[in-house]
């Protein structure tokens, strides 16, 4: 398939085969493949120098669940600051619990789901607004 990474999830070591196809991404999991759809910041590539990729590019403050899932804990609420790469909720989805990150600073201005909630693929979660720019 593509290339084989090794993720940990609640201590738990798995070996995945991850490709890209455009915007999203074919996985294998445990002989199961799956099509992920990444949307607004919702994952992140350690280790590869994805850093600089976004340098001059604006970034959405909309997160969206990037795979149906469930909410397991919300970590922020309307109002509250966020710096880039907090976390802001905890989606369990194929009996793995994922880390969903700010992708952008801000202030919370919209959260569209609370923690027990199932959520579909694509669906708006939280949104940021960006702080707004000095004039100096």
């Amino acid at each position: 398939m593509g290339e084989k990474r090794r993720v940990t999830v609640d201590g738990e070591e798995f070996e995945v085969e991850v490709e890209r196809e455009g915007d999203a991404w074919r996985v294998l999991v445990g002989g199961k493949e799956y099509s992920i759809q990444v949307d607004g910041g919702t994952h992140s590539e350690t280790g590869r120098g994805s850093a600089g990729r976004s340098r001059g590019r604006k970034r959405s403050g909309t997160i969206s669940s990037p795979i149906p899932g469930k909410v397991v804990t919300m970590h922020v609420a309307v109002g509250d600051q966020v710096e880039e790469g907090e976390v802001l909720l905890i989606l369990e989805a194929m009996k793995m619990q994922n880390e969903i990150q700010a992708p952008i600073q801000g202030t919370v201005s919209e959260v569209n789901c609370e923690s027990g909630d199932s959520v579909e693929a694509n669906v708006p979660l939280v949104i940021i607004e960006p702080p707004e720019e000095s004039q100096s």
